[in-house]
């Protein structure tokens, strides 16, 4: 039911989450010193490629320096601290600061029973790194080297900064055998994801529909129960809940809106909410438009009045709900979310006042205008067919023109929204539902490394056009931050230049709604509804009821399958197809915790340098 997916993030924000192995395997210093300087000096060259710096490599000094921790969880604290590290412009020394050691599954193997291994990572950082149109290459870009451990079953990676999201890295995997140069994946998997390594294939894919069979191949134990799961586009959301409703369709994902409850009222249709990672909120592309005057944007934030979003909105699908006041994170996962950052947000009379004295003048139609220039026009984009967000612009607008601020409804479809003009940012103002990871980092979607740009090819997913220098370096800070408390610290900082800055406003922690037939599927159909993955966690389990197959009503549908152009920029992709076939270290849960997956054997061994 989300919309983009921030790597937080993820989008990736897509971002996404998959397995981390865990146990360091002590390499001979002249061995990995030499393989070390090889591949690093081949990721130098890539980072150089995308006008990034980086120094030498020098020595791994692992004697008596480290502070290993096993068991899934990063260390808390690092004794006699930690190669010095830095965020910002600044790329890692090249010295090595942290290695993760990744024990694969012997039995792990491709679709067409090629094993998974050391050059499928390889493949999946140079893809990330320098594909052009990339989306994002936060956190891939403190990598060093990738190489093999001990025997074909171990992959060691090592950072030249410490790195706390690491969990969010290969996750997906690309098969390094399936594409013809892993450094420009961009014209690969349009139409079709032959792969897999999970325990679905996706046997046909259109724009119409999607079909996933069981891979033969899959070595788990996750065998899937139904011999095929066939997933449609709806149109919109009435077309969606009447699918279900008729027997078209078997289980939804709807976002919720008014009167959910009542068109599911069905004696054969169960539903449940799950909290999760997902967030609404308003959002400010500054890059360039009318925004990028940051005083008609600090006033045109203070204009909008969440209360009454509140009321008229959310209030008549949520009963009782509350604003979400902390910015890019939600208060059920983690100690991220600080709920005063965005409290009494709206200010009338303080808008007007700050316009007024920058020299902003209404005209004859009442709009603000700046030296006798034109009113701004002020572009809102939400996707077509969403009820919720369409009221919502009904809503707000006329309170908005009415304060002098020349805003139109510049609507498109889902496709057309999350995969072309947000990360193009070509919009003004938008509403829509960020998926995050369960780790609290936001480098990916809100640096200013991460603003797409001809400079940096335009790869990244900061689609708001924010750079905040401060803001920056305290992300990259965070990034490298371990101890928990810490941590959150910063992450409250960033919040409180999100809201400073105005860069969007929160507005509702947003439940994931998994809705099916109980006539026709049964099994734990509900049992991730909160989870950052949905619906993909557990697809495996779900058992047919009369026939053999499971037919899914999808709410939005990508317009391509590459995992790491803009087209992983919509959840929908990576729920309906790149977490049901691609393999990854980590997945999560609806908790909000991370596990390995089954292509680890163990939890990897994080390995921090003193």
């Amino acid at each position: 039911m989300g919309d983009t997916h921030g790597e937080h993030g993820g989008e990736t924000r897509c971002r996404e989450l998959t397995g981390y192995a865990r146990q360091f395997l002590t390499l001979n210093e002249e061995v990995r010193f030499v393989t070390q300087r090889r591949r690093a000096a081949k990721v130098l060259a890539s980072l150089f490629a995308l006008s990034l710096v980086a120094a030498a490599c020098g020595d791994d000094e692992t004697a008596g320096g480290t502070t290993t921790t096993e068991g899934g969880e990063s260390p808390d604290t690092t004794e006699g601290g930690t190669t010095d590290t830095t965020g910002g412009d600044e790329e890692p020394s090249g010295d090595v600061a942290m290695t993760v050691t990744y024990t694969l599954n012997p039995d792990a193997v491709w679709e067409d029973g090629s094993p998974i291994g050391e050059a499928d990572f390889q493949c999946t950082l140079d893809a990330t790194l320098n594909t052009p149109g990339s989306l994002s290459t936060t956190g891939y870009d403190q990598i060093l080297d990738v190489a093999e451990g001990e025997d074909p079953q171990t992959v060691v990676v090592t950072f030249g900064t410490v790195y706390a999201p690491y969990r969010n890295l290969f996750s997906p995997i690309i098969k390094a055998a399936a594409v013809a140069d892993c450094n420009d994946i961009s014209a690969d998997f349009t139409e079709e994801l032959p792969i897999s390594g999970r325990p679905w294939l996706l046997e046909s894919w259109t724009t119409d529909q999607a079909i996933l069979v069981p891979n033969e191949a899959y070595w788990g134990e996750n065998t899937p129960v139904a011999e095929r799961v066939v997933m449609v586009p709806k149109a919109d959301q009435d077309t969606e809940v009447a699918s279900l409703l008729s027997g078209e369709s078997e289980m939804i994902f709807p976002q919720a809106f008014s009167g959910l409850s009542d068109a599911l009222n069905d004696p054969n249709i169960q539903f449940t909410p799950g909290y999760g990672t997902n967030y609404e909120g308003l959002y400010f592309q500054q890059d360039d438009g009318p925004f990028a005057d940051d005083t008609f944007r600090a006033a045109f934030s203070m204009s909008i009045d969440r209360d009454k979003i509140l009321e008229n909105i959310y209030g008549p699908i949520f009963p009782g709900g509350e604003l979400l006041n902390c910015g890019l994170w939600v208060p059920t996962i983690g100690p991220w979310c600080d709920q005063t950052a965005f409290a009494d947000t709206f200010d009338s009379a303080g808008a007007e006042a700050l316009l007024t004295e920058a020299g902003w003048v209404k005209d004859a139609a009442g709009m603000w205008t700046l030296d006798g220039a034109p009113a701004p026009e002020i572009r809102w984009i939400v996707n077509t067919g969403n009820v919720r967000r369409e009221t919502t612009q009904a809503l707000i607008i006329p309170d908005l023109q009415a304060a002098g601020f020349n805003v139109i409804a510049d609507n498109c479809d889902a496709a057309c929204y999350f995969q072309q003009r947000l990360p193009a940012l070509d919009y003004d103002l938008a509403m829509y539902i960020n998926t995050a990871s369960p780790d609290p980092t936001v480098t990916g979607i809100l640096s200013c490394e991460a603003v797409p740009s001809e400079e940096n090819g335009n790869q990244g997913q900061n689609s708001t056009g924010w750079c905040n220098e401060e803001a920056t370096q305290l992300m990259h800070d965070s990034d490298q931050e371990l101890d928990e408390e810490a941590r959150a610290d910063q992450i409250h900082q960033i919040a409180a230049l999100l809201a400073e800055d105005h860069v969007m406003l929160p507005l509702y922690q947003f439940p994931n709604i998994v809705a099916w037939r109980t006539d026709r599927i049964g099994g734990p159909v509900d049992a991730d509804a909160a989870n950052y993955r949905a619906f993909a966690n557990n697809l495996f389990e779900w058992e047919p009821i009369g026939d053999t197959e499971i037919i899914i009503g999808a709410e939005q549908w990508p317009e391509c399958l590459n995992p790491v152009t803009e087209c992983a920029n919509s959840s929908w992709y990576v729920w309906t197809t790149a977490f049901q076939v691609l393999p990854g270290t980590f997945d999560t849960t609806a908790d909000g915790e991370y596990v390995i997956t089954d292509l680890l054997t163990e939890e990897p061994v994080v390995e921090v340098a003193e």
